[in-house]
């Protein structure tokens, strides 16, 4: 079945100016990105390209058709010089007190794609720039990609749509824990973090936070008995995690390092090379740091590297406690984020092996 791409224009394709009306040369601006990564998909994703635009008012006074198609024409012989073309073209010309059905969110032009065996609704998306949009996609059964939502860029959609989100969740029970853990490696550091354990929550938002990485961690522990099971159990779903979220690391940097901290300097570098092995050069000296026992430090980072099947090298100095943990974990999350950055351009497994 055919997959679509239902695209927007104004302000998605071209700058929506102060007056949502583009009649005229003057106002004309093309977004930002929008032909190198049209034309990447074009090239090299099979997508059906329907643009859907709402234009109020077209063909009244305010807003005469001379001054439009103009235009309107111009906009797409640019995008064709790029190889970009439109299999079809859906204009709507209500205005919003009309309550027509044709205008979106409203389905009324698309009506010959839903329940059409022909196409793949569920595997099509909607690109645009307005919660009308969202509205469309949802009344359409499909996914929306909303430019400037979560900082979404024409780059980050070319990605999504060329090697898919990297979003992984994963629920583990066992007699001592309950673990939910859910991350998003292309996220903007967004954390929802319960372990029971105040010091590990702050601990782990810092992956999150200097990583760029969603992040929610819910844990329900034993904690009447101690706290090793609920870090260990915690480091082994979040390296799962990580591992699924990375799929086939095709594109990936796969190496990361970093970072000091105030009057520490921690270092940590790994590697998602598949040989999972821990190198750990760091000393602490107080039984605990805040709720967490500073001997489950090891266990942790040692568990996450099993789980992630990552190297993970780390050393440590410096004579402030919380900050040498501290530091790690941020350089930790550094070393994440130069690791997992993925070039759909240069999109090969990063390996003379041919596999990781």
């Amino acid at each position: 079945m055919q997959k679509i791409l239902f695209i927007d224009r104004d302000g998605t394709l071209i700058e929506e100016p102060k007056d949502e009306q583009i009649d005229s040369f003057e106002k004309l601006t093309f977004v930002k990105g929008v032909f190198k990564n049209l034309g990447f998909i074009r090239q090299h994703l099979d997508f059906r390209f329907v643009m859907v635009s709402n234009q109020d008012g077209l063909g009244t006074p305010s807003f005469p058709e001379e001054t439009f198609w103009p235009v309107h024409n111009f906009i797409l012989q640019t995008l064709r010089g790029e190889n970009i073309t439109f299999d079809e073209q859906l204009i709507d010309r209500h205005l919003p007190e009309d309550n027509s059905p044709m205008r979106k969110p409203g389905t009324g032009m698309l009506a010959h794609y839903i329940g059409n065996p022909n196409y793949d609704l569920a595997g099509s998306y909607v690109i645009g720039d307005r919660d009308t949009d969202r509205q469309l996609a949802e009344n359409l059964g499909c996914k929306a990609l909303i430019l400037g939502q979560n900082e979404l860029t024409w780059d980050r959609i070319t990605e999504i749509l060329f090697a898919g989100e990297r979003i992984a969740e994963l629920k583990r029970t066992t007699k001592e824990t309950d673990i939910y853990v859910k991350i998003n490696l292309d996220g903007t550091g967004k954390c929802d973090i319960s372990t029971g354990l105040g010091f590990f929550d702050h601990m782990l938002e810092q992956i999150g936070m200097h990583g760029l990485i969603d992040l929610t961690v819910h844990v329900k522990g034993d904690l009447h008995v101690d706290e090793h099971h609920t870090i260990e159990d915690t480091a082994l779903v979040l390296g799962e995690c990580i591992l699924r979220a990375l799929g086939d690391k095709r594109g990936i940097e796969r190496y990361g390092y970093a970072l000091p901290m105030d009057d520490c300097l921690c270092q940590v570098a790994l590697d998602f090379g598949g040989r999972p092995w821990l190198v750990w050069n760091a000393a602490f000296y107080r039984e605990k740091i805040g709720d967490m026992p500073t001997e489950m430090f090891i266990h942790f980072f040692k568990s996450l590297s099993d789980s992630a099947r990552m190297n993970l090298n780390i050393k440590a100095e410096g004579s402030n406690e919380h900050h040498k943990i501290e530091g790690i974990f941020k350089a930790l999350a550094r070393a994440l984020k130069m690791a997992i950055r993925r070039d759909i351009y240069h999109y090969e497994l990063p390996s003379t092996k041919g596999s990781l």
